[in-house]
């Protein structure tokens, strides 16, 4: 079939500071290369809040099943509650306002993140990739002690979709057509990214 979808979108729900996102970030860069045309829904569910802390052992699976790394000033901060809040704002309002620039600002703060160790929990953590980009988010968008209006808003659509879907297990990805809604299983497809690909074109063809 054609690569060409203009009716397709690509639901990511993620957390930028979750590392099996961080891993199926990956599979949304090769779904966005293939499909040019698909729109993608960033949604950014803001789990960690400052009360939760990654296991080591969930980087141990992630890098078994995944060819993401992390670096080690990351690893050295795995004693401390992470807190997504800036990162969350700050993705609810660039999806909002300048779509084109999300996924590039997600993978931007995913590498500080995981492999540079930056918390991404202050204005001075973020000015370099924002000013990178290009961008100007307003002063609320930058700060970590609470959500912005549009942040809860993106928050309130994921917690629909989640009930729809039946889950609210995150990452997720949700490949949509002409009002049809799937779910792609990302772990299928970890160890592989190409792989999705084929999965993506063959649900295409489904949901047509």
């Amino acid at each position: 079939m054609s690569l060409n979808t203009p009716n397709a979108e690509l639901f990511y729900i993620y957390d930028s500071h979750c590392p099996w996102s961080y891993a199926s970030t990956v599979l949304v860069e090769k779904v966005l290369s293939a499909f040019p045309s698909i729109t993608l829904r960033a949604m950014h569910v803001g789990y960690y809040d400052g009360d939760n802390k990654v296991s080591p052992t969930t980087i141990t699976a992630v890098r078994e099943l995944s060819q993401v790394t992390f670096g080690a000033n990351y690893i050295d901060t795995l004693n401390y509650a992470k807190d997504s809040t800036l990162a969350a704002n700050l993705m609810a309002w660039v999806q909002n306002k300048s779509a084109k620039s999300a996924f590039e600002l997600l993978t931007k703060l995913q590498y500080a993140h995981f492999v540079l160790g930056n918390e991404l929990t202050d204005q001075e953590s973020v000015n370099d990739i924002i000013d990178e980009l290009k961008l100007s988010p307003p002063a609320k968008c930058l700060q970590s002690n609470k959500l912005t209006k549009d942040a809860e808003f993106a928050i309130h659509d994921i917690f629909e979709i989640q009930e729809i879907i039946g889950t609210q297990a995150i990452p997720a990805m949700l490949l949509a057509c002409n009002e049809n809604l799937v779910l792609l299983n990302h772990n299928l497809y970890l160890e592989s990214p190409e792989s999705i690909i084929d999965a993506v074109k063959l649900e295409l063809e489904n949901l047509a």
